[in-house]
């Protein structure tokens, strides 16, 4: 952020830059992994080039595991994007953010706590909620 400014631009596009080799590595490890059953062993025998074998098999065998890591970084991503607007390197006003409104809550938090109580909260929730619906995609 410090090298190409600070917006919901450059937040975004630093973002994406950044999270996108947990998904890689999940989606190699299952490649990996799938290419060993017995279906695509069959499938093989059976004449099917890599093309068709990947988005035939491989590609919709791995979904689950992909929309799980997804999700689970969405999490990762609102704690990012809050952070660095508490820092004031994120998303700048007056576009709202919860690391904004936190970091303009704490110069009065002894007389109005609740004005960082509850997008603290807020944050802690959507966080929770996130990585719950992950977990549970996980283990389907």
């Amino acid at each position: 952020m410090a090298l190409f400014g600070t917006g919901v631009k450059w937040l975004v596009m630093i973002l994406i830059l950044t999270s996108w080799m947990d998904v890689a590595r999940v989606v190699r490890a299952e490649i990996l992994s799938l290419k060993a059953r017995p279906f695509i062993l069959k499938a093989r025998a059976a004449g099917l080039n890599a093309r068709r074998l990947l988005f035939r098999h491989l590609l919709p065998n791995t979904f689950a595991a992909i929309a799980a890591i997804a999700v689970l970084r969405v999490a990762d991503v609102i704690l990012i994007e809050s952070a660095l607007s508490f820092l004031g390197l994120g998303v700048q006003p007056p576009t709202a953010s919860w690391g904004t409104i936190l970091n303009d809550g704490k110069a009065v938090l002894a007389t109005a706590w609740w004005i960082t109580t509850f997008p603290g909260l807020a944050i802690i929730v959507t966080v929770l909620s996130f990585n719950l619906i992950g977990e549970g995609l996980q283990h389907r």
